[in-house]
């Protein structure tokens, strides 16, 4: 079964390049690990650099710079991965590298 994993963290943790290169090297010797369970991924750039599109009830749609909300931990990657089941599904979960405070979500596709 296929799981999403979206990575949350506080975005702050990574104004420092060096960290990013670090944590990005943690992240790749992850899916070097997971081989064939890991279907795709990424990181994502500052939620600065986000654009949201949002319907309103009757279905007009209006364009915002930034994320939707504003919250404390931001959406910064993704793992996608294939396993039996949620128990592998969040063994890989707590093996994901987080900077400081973070969460991972874990949520199964609707398409198998």
């Amino acid at each position: 079964m296929k799981y999403m994993l979206l990575i949350y963290e506080d975005e702050r943790e990574f104004e420092d390049q060096s960290v990013i290169t670090e944590i990005t090297r943690q992240h790749m010797a992850l899916v070097g690990e997971l081989g064939e369970v890991f279907k795709g991924g990424s990181g994502l750039v500052m939620t600065s650099a986000a654009t949201t599109v949002r319907t309103a009830r009757d279905g007009a749609k209006s364009i915002h710079d930034g994320p939707f909300a504003e919250t404390r931990e931001q959406l910064g990657g993704y793992y996608l991965v294939d396993v039996p089941d949620l128990d592998a599904a969040l063994a890989i979960a707590k093996r994901v590298p987080i900077r400081g405070e973070g969460s991972v979500e874990v949520r199964p596709l609707l398409v198998k």
